[in-house]
C-alpha cells in the first residue's frame, strides 16, 4: 500500500511540473511576442501596414489589371470623344445582346452618324460569336460598313485559327479587311516565334481576300511584342482609352477610345472607334475597292 501511495505522489508532482513547464514555456513565448512588439514604435508599425496596402494594391494592378488595364471602365470615369474626327463607328459581339438594328441606325455620336460596325466573330479554333450571323447580316441590311474581328487564342495553332475563320466568315466587296484581334502572348514562347505564329495567320487570311488584315490590340503591346517592321505593313487599330490623343507614334487606322459608350437601340455599353481619315478613304479600305487601286 505504501509503495503505491508514494508511486502515485510522485507521479502527480512530476505531472504538476510538466504543467508548470508548459505553463512558464507559454508565458515565455507570450513575453517574447509583446517584446517583439513593443520593438518598433507604433508610427512604424503604421507606416509597414500602408506599405503592405500599396504592395497589394501594386500586384493586383500589375497582374490584373494591367494587361486589360484600357477594359477596366470603373478606373477610368466615363466616355470621353476626342476632338478632330468624323468618321465614328462601334464593335459588338454577343455582351450586346440583341440589337435593335431600326434605333441603332440613325444613332449619333457628337453629332457624326455611325458609318462602320465591327463584328465577332470567331475566338480560337472552335467558338463562334452566338450573335455573329444576325449581327453580320443586319449591319449591312442597315446601311452600314462592316468589319469582322478574330480573338486570338493561345489554346490552338494559327492555322487552325486562320482556317476556322475562314470557314466561318465570308466577307464580301465593301467590307473592311478581316481583323485579328490579338492581346495576349504565351508566356512559353519568344516574342520571335510569336510574331511568326502572328503573320502565319495574317499571311493565310491575306491570300483569301488579297487585302492586309488589320491587327487590333492595345498600343503597349504592339510596342512590345509587334513593333518589328514587317507589321507595319498592317492597317492598326489601336486600343487605348480614356486619353485625349493617341500616344503610339506610327500609323493607325482606327482608334477604339472607350468601351463606355452608349448609343440608342443597345442595351448597355459599347465600345465607341474612329477613323483616322475621310469617308472617302475608309471606302476605299474596303474590299474592292482596294483591287481597283492595283
Amino acid at each position: 500500500m505504501m509503495n503505491r501511495r508514494t508511486s502515485h505522489r510522485r507521479t502527480t508532482t512530476s505531472a504538476s511540473g510538466k504543467g508548470r513547464g508548459r505553463r512558464t514555456r507559454h508565458s515565455h513565448s507570450s513575453f517574447l511576442n509583446l517584446s517583439f512588439l513593443n520593438r518598433y514604435p507604433r508610427w512604424a508599425w503604421w507606416i509597414g501596414g500602408i506599405g503592405v496596402v500599396i504592395f497589394y494594391i501594386w500586384a493586383f494592378y500589375h497582374f490584373f489589371v494591367g494587361p486589360t488595364g484600357f477594359r477596366w471602365r470603373a478606373l477610368y470615369g466615363d466616355a470621353n470623344y476626342p476632338e478632330g474626327y468624323e468618321i465614328h463607328g462601334i464593335d459588338i459581339s454577343h455582351y450586346q445582346g440583341t440589337i435593335d438594328w431600326d434605333e441603332l441606325k440613325y444613332a449619333e455620336i457628337e453629332g457624326y452618324p455611325l458609318r462602320f460596325v465591327f463584328i465577332k466573330s470567331t475566338e480560337g479554333s472552335t467558338s463562334l460569336d452566338e450573335n455573329f450571323n444576325d449581327n453580320f447580316y443586319q449591319a449591312r441590311d442597315h446601311g452600314f460598313i462592316r468589319g469582322v474581328y478574330h480573338f486570338w487564342s493561345n489554346q490552338s495553332t494559327p492555322r487552325e485559327q486562320a482556317y476556322y475563320f475562314l470557314k466561318q466568315v465570308h466577307l464580301e466587296n465593301g467590307d473592311l479587311p478581316p481583323v485579328l484581334d490579338i492581346e495576349h502572348k504565351p508566356q512559353d514562347k519568344s516574342v520571335e516565334d510569336f510574331q511568326r505564329d502572328v503573320l502565319t495567320w495574317l499571311h493565310i487570311v491575306e491570300d483569301k481576300y488579297h487585302v492586309k488584315p488589320i491587327i487590333y490590340t492595345y498600343y503597349s503591346f504592339k510596342e512590345r511584342y509587334l513593333s518589328a517592321p514587317v507589321f507595319d505593313d498592317y492597317p492598326y487599330w489601336i486600343a487605348h482609352y480614356y486619353v485625349p490623343k493617341v500616344e503610339y507614334k506610327g500609323p493607325w487606322k482606327f482608334w477604339q477610345h472607350t468601351d463606355a459608350g452608349r448609343l440608342p437601340g443597345i442595351k448597355g455599353y459599347v465600345d465607341f472607334n474612329i477613323y483616322n481619315g475621310s469617308y472617302y478613304d475608309l471606302l476605299k479600305l474596303t474590299i474592292g475597292r482596294q483591287k481597283e487601286d492595283w
